[in-house]
């Protein structure tokens, strides 16, 4: 097990994914419905750490083309996360009209601008913190430190499950690695453990699901008198509930034994699948990721409720290499990644799309920060910048060809209907049905929730009832 990617993460598989086994028993989690005409069922969240770019990708600005190589008024003597800031750079890429709306997104994003009229743009998201780690956290969790629960932890916990006999909440790395904070991302804090996220990836599938033996009449006899001794031991203790998960977390892992084999075994899907998400890509991490993407949507059709799949992952010290964060070649850097991320998350959408899932499934797009207009000194790519940068939502209850808030005329830093992860998390509670002021849970001496004591809803990316 020490020499799995994964480490932890994939220890005591058995007890993962009760949410359905426990979430009865959430008063508060009952107590913060406040469903919308048509509220998301399933959530798929696509994670690029890292700090993808916001203004090489998706938040255009003609200023700054026009002002290229030219000083940034203020910004001297700024210091930023590696230290000061060069002269004004425009994006690396030309950007291009897409969709119906004509929204101006990157060129290098060709399958993904078939989709932007589906979308709701966030382009003025602040963060707390310009360091991957921190910020990788609050994106996930609402939170700068550790230790508290991951937004698909408090999901799974108030919407309970969709299947008996695979995980509620699942997180897909990237082969390359785990994103910064690593399982913190997914972990249930300080929540019941069973909410937590079971982790696992196409080419990494859920180890330790092999049956000792067939489905004998011994077997089944030994099945039974366990379950005898297992209510009677329940019995005796007073219906103990950590021994009531227990038991129930042991027979959740016999029926993924059943269930999660088929389920990620992308060899049942057509040829012309495949070919939609790019599984046959030259490139071995484009078609990597495909798979994972293609094992999202067998996910979330087959009842899981929450998938959170992750394109890049912590660099370990070698800038740009294995993830979005740009700092020295951002250009050659992002001719690597986007073709990694485009094809793939394009024919997942559209998979979704046809199969009419987006109807009740919320699709989210995030990053931890943004990036400086500005070049950093003695290189061609951007430094840290979390004070204005982008994320986007599609699908059930979404408002579609939106865009909401904007940075300034360089991107630097949001100043129209400036919004915080507070309030991105609590949008997305909304379009789930649920009241982010009233998805609590106590925990030493407060009641704790996502969005801490802060937050509103962006109504303008809600449709209209």
């Amino acid at each position: 097990m020490q020499n799995n990617p994964f480490g932890s993460m994939i220890h005591g598989m058995p007890a993962m994914a009760l949410a359905s086994l426990l979430a009865g028993d959430q008063k508060a989690a009952q107590q913060a419905v406040n469903r919308p005409v048509r509220p998301a069922k399933r959530i798929l969240q696509i994670v690029c750490p890292g700090a993808a770019s916001h203004i090489d990708l998706w938040d255009y600005k003609p200023e700054l083309f026009k002002r290229s190589g030219e000083e940034m008024e203020g910004l001297t003597g700024v210091k930023s996360f590696q230290g000061g800031n060069g002269k004004l750079m425009r994006p690396v890429f030309d950007f291009m009209p897409a969709g119906r709306s004509g929204k101006m997104i990157s060129s290098k994003l060709v399958h993904m601008a078939k989709h932007v009229d589906d979308m709701a743009f966030i382009h003025s998201l602040t963060a707390k913190s310009s360091t991957h780690g921190p910020a990788m956290l609050q994106i996930n969790t609402g939170f700068v430190i550790d230790g508290f629960p991951s937004m698909g932890s408090w999901l799974t916990m108030a919407m309970g499950s969709l299947t008996d006999n695979l995980p509620t909440y699942v997180a897909i790395p990237d082969v390359r690695g785990l994103p910064p904070n690593g399982p913190a991302n997914w972990g249930a804090g300080f929540l019941p453990a069973a909410f937590q996220g079971t982790a696992f990836n196409a080419d990494r599938p859920i180890t330790n699901l092999g049956r000792a033996s067939d489905d004998t009449p011994n077997d089944r006899k030994l099945r039974a008198r366990l379950s005898a001794f297992d209510r009677h031991q329940g019995s005796e203790l007073g219906g103990d509930t950590t021994i009531t998960s227990r038991i129930k977390s042991y027979q959740l892992a016999a029926k993924m034994q059943l269930a999660a084999p088929e389920a990620t075994d992308l060899r049942r899907e057509s040829v012309q699948t495949h070919r939609l998400y790019g599984t046959d890509a030259s490139n071995p991490l484009e078609a990597s990721y495909a798979r994972n993407a293609l094992l999202s949507r067998r996910l979330l059709e087959r009842g899981v409720r929450f998938v959170q799949l992750y394109c890049g992952a912590c660099a370990s010290g070698v800038d740009g290499l294995l993830n979005w964060d740009g700092h020295k070649t951002l250009r050659a850097d992002y001719e690597r990644h986007i073709p990694i991320f485009d094809r793939p998350t394009a024919g997942l959408i559209s998979d979704l799309k046809g199969r009419g899932m987006l109807d009740d499934t919320l699709v989210l797009w995030t990053t931890e920060f943004g990036r400086m207009p500005t070049h950093q000194i003695g290189a061609t790519g951007r430094d840290h910048n979390p004070n204005g940068f982008t994320a986007w939502m599609l699908g059930a209850g979404v408002q579609a060809g939106t865009s909401y808030g904007a940075t300034d005329s360089l991107g630097y830093k949001a100043e129209q209907d400036v919004s915080s992860i507070y309030d991105f998390h609590a949008t997305v509670l909304r379009l789930c049905g649920l009241d982010h002021t009233k998805l609590t849970f106590y925990h030493n001496g407060a009641r704790r929730r996502l969005t801490d004591v802060h937050g509103h809803v962006l109504s303008p990316v809600i449709k209209s009832v």
